[in-house]
């Protein structure tokens, strides 16, 4: 949150506090107080400390003029800056955590935070944890990869999954003069291996699961894994709650070095269980049994990966001490969270929604419900986005054309690849399996043609990028609501509705 500097409680702190907590020697620094710490030039105030981190095609020292514009009064980077005075370090990312956890008075020692970590479920049960909080009694801000919210109301939309480290500090801080006692924070292998969570203080740090994903930027599974356990470290947290259902999860729990709750929807020696699971159009039901009792849980939202989800933050809570029939009434209490399986409603006879399955492992825990709630036709909208592990696509295709009686395939977000190659890719795998497979470059007509026909108990998925608003195209942004569109889309064919309910 950018919303205004925090009133500091532990006194002014100049350059020269910053070059000696950084234990760098760093001629020219001086007396000057400074107000904040900005990783981004476009968004410093006069008298922030600017942290100019190198990047992939850019430095941020690029945009040191524009730093000077704003108002900045020195640098923390790898390299003297040409005319701010600078503290110079050898990783500046690697000092971004703790200088603004020790410039903000280590916000996340004052809070009880729980971070969830994974390939798929991450937001669903970050937003679960801070739902089953509220309920019991707590005061939480929410840092998720679609909200960031805190207890006086303010909320906004996130840039990234997980904030850089200097914004996530600073959120922290925000909450903490807030009012708020708690946090649930959704967190990123990125995240991870980009240094935005260091220096957190977490009380439990929950695994959801382990499936192909961001290879691109990993390289192999393992690295991959290896990011994601680096965060299970008694330095990080005090305790875990991992997802035993896939072998990632088993393994991270054989090699824990921290205390942990493992949590299953099929393994009986699980310390947290789901039986009686029940997934219909409608909503989700099971019953979760702990170590401090057993209680049913009936959700509106829909899927037996939400499941797992749901399970996973209440084991985190209980794990914590708190009430387990207050923390399940809070969870049980999430009526939609967006761009998960997110119903539109246009007044169609049909069902219509929209979700972020954007790899296979997570069409596979969705797409198989899909088809079991849907005596009609099944028709998945779907693509690829650029800049992402290519050896994904062809399953993508694949795996919906398994179950789905119509893919059509069309453009996500191509970045900086060829959009007809992304689309090529993955209507190739889709052309494996039996399904109608169309190709519609423009997503606006795919959605079109997707809702054409489709009448009582027919099911159309428009998935891939959830509740995101943008396209990119090259270095061209397109705002683009797949929940609009659908909506639209409907009442444009069906001729039903007004508004889109969201």
């Amino acid at each position: 949150m950018r919303s205004g500097h925090l009133p500091r409680t532990t006194g002014t702190v100049t350059v020269a506090d910053v070059a000696a907590f950084l234990g760098r020697d760093a001629p020219g620094v001086n007396d000057v107080a400074i107000r904040d710490v900005c990783d981004d030039s476009r968004t410093l105030r006069p008298g922030d400390l600017y942290l100019a981190l190198p990047g992939r095609s850019h430095h941020g020292l690029d945009f040191e003029r524009d730093a000077i514009e704003r108002g900045a009064v020195a640098v923390v980077s790898d390299r003297r800056a040409d005319h701010l005075p600078t503290v110079v370090v050898p990783h500046p990312r690697a000092v971004a955590g703790p200088l603004a956890s020790w410039f903000h008075g280590r916000p996340s020692s004052a809070l009880e935070v729980y971070g969830v970590t994974g390939t798929n479920g991450k937001t669903s049960t970050t937003h679960f944890l801070h739902a089953g909080l509220q309920s019991s009694g707590r005061a939480p801000g929410l840092v998720s990869g679609i909200a960031i919210s805190s207890t006086d109301g303010t909320a906004e939309r996130p840039v990234r999954t997980t904030p850089e480290a200097t914004v996530l500090h600073r959120t922290l801080a925000t909450f903490v003069h807030n009012g708020c006692d708690s946090a649930a924070v959704e967190v990123s292998s990125h995240a991870v291996a980009e240094h935005r969570v260091d220096a957190l203080d977490f009380a439990v740090l929950a695994f959801t699961n382990l499936g192909r994903d961001h290879l691109d930027y990993h390289g192999s599974m393992e690295n991959y894994f290896a990011v994601k356990a680096s965060l299970f470290d008694p330095e990080r947290t005090r305790f875990a709650v991992i997802g035993v259902d896939d072998e990632w999860g088993r393994r991270l729990a054989a090699e824990c070095a921290v205390d942990v709750a493992t949590v299953s929807t099929s393994d009986v020696a699980a310390d947290v269980l789901a039986t009686d699971i029940d997934c219909s159009a409608h909503r989700t039901a099971f019953r979760a049994h702990t170590p401090v009792g057993t209680v049913d849980l009936t959700l509106p939202v829909l899927g037996p990966h939400q499941v797992s989800n749901a399970l996973v933050a209440l084991a985190a809570l209980v794990a914590r001490g708190h009430d387990l029939e207050a923390a399940a009434h809070g969870i049980s209490s999430v009526h939609g969270i967006p761009g998960r399986l997110e119903p539109v409603a246009a007044g169609q006879s049909f069902t219509a929604l929209v979700d972020y399955m954007h790899n296979p492992s997570g069409q596979r825990s969705t797409v198989p419900y899909l088809r079991s709630i849907t005596p009609g036709r099944l028709v998945l909208v779907i693509g690829a986005t650029g800049g992402r592990d290519p050896g994904k696509r062809a399953d993508l295709g694949a795996v919906a054309g398994r179950w789905a009686d119509t893919v059509i395939v069309t453009d996500e977000s191509p970045q900086h690849d060829r959009a007809d190659l992304l689309r090529h890719d993955v209507a190739a795998g889709a052309r494996t399996t039996p399904a109608q497979v169309i190709e519609i470059p423009d997503r606006r007509a795919a959605i079109d043609r997707s809702v054409a026909g489709l009448t009582d108990g027919d099911t159309v998925v428009v998935a891939g990028r959830g509740s995101d608003h943008w396209q990119y195209f090259g270095s061209r942004r397109t705002y683009f609501d797949d929940a609009t569109e659908l909506y639209e889309s409907i009442t444009r064919t069906v001729g039903a509705g007004r508004s889109v309910p969201r």
